[in-house]
């Protein structure tokens, strides 16, 4: 079966949003290719203020997901627009393992949808948007189980 791993796209920012990922998820990145690694292409060139820019960068979240970044570049007609549209689910087992994720991903969130509290599908859920501008839910199902 196939693994599911959530590939996120960012203005510029990717670096900055890995280093605090790695610190969520305690978690070093897997390595980190940068715009201006590229081999020189005549029919290709990066401009130069891109060339610091992230390419592709990754993590483990565990043993099964990985969360992957890079940069957008705007000169290439790609831009990132943050939105609503999708969330990264962490479906945790313990009480303390969403409390964690929760306090850690939500510093300085854009905006809190739900903070951590007990709702009739979970013991435990909550949904915001990180200070980078990805949407996040945290889902503690306990004692909440259906069927």
């Amino acid at each position: 079966m196939a693994k599911l791993h959530a590939y996120l796209n960012f203005n510029g920012n990717c670096e900055e949003a890995f280093n605090f990922y790695q610190t969520v998820f305690n978690t070093p990145l897997l390595g980190t290719h940068r715009f201006g690694d590229m081999p020189a292409d005549p029919n290709f060139s990066i401009p130069e203020g891109d060339n610091n820019k992230i390419m592709h960068t990754a993590l483990h979240i565990n043993d099964d997901v990985m969360l992957m970044g890079s940069d957008c570049i705007e000169s290439f007609g790609q831009k990132a627009v943050f939105g609503t549209g999708t969330y990264i689910m962490l479906d945790t087992a313990t009480v303390e393992e969403a409390q964690e994720l929760h306090g850690k991903l939500s510093v300085d969130a854009q905006n809190m949808e739900m903070d951590l509290a007990e709702t009739f599908f979970a013991e435990l859920f909550s949904s915001f948007t990180d200070k980078f501008g990805i949407s996040w839910m945290i889902h503690y199902e306990g004692n909440k189980k259906m069927g």
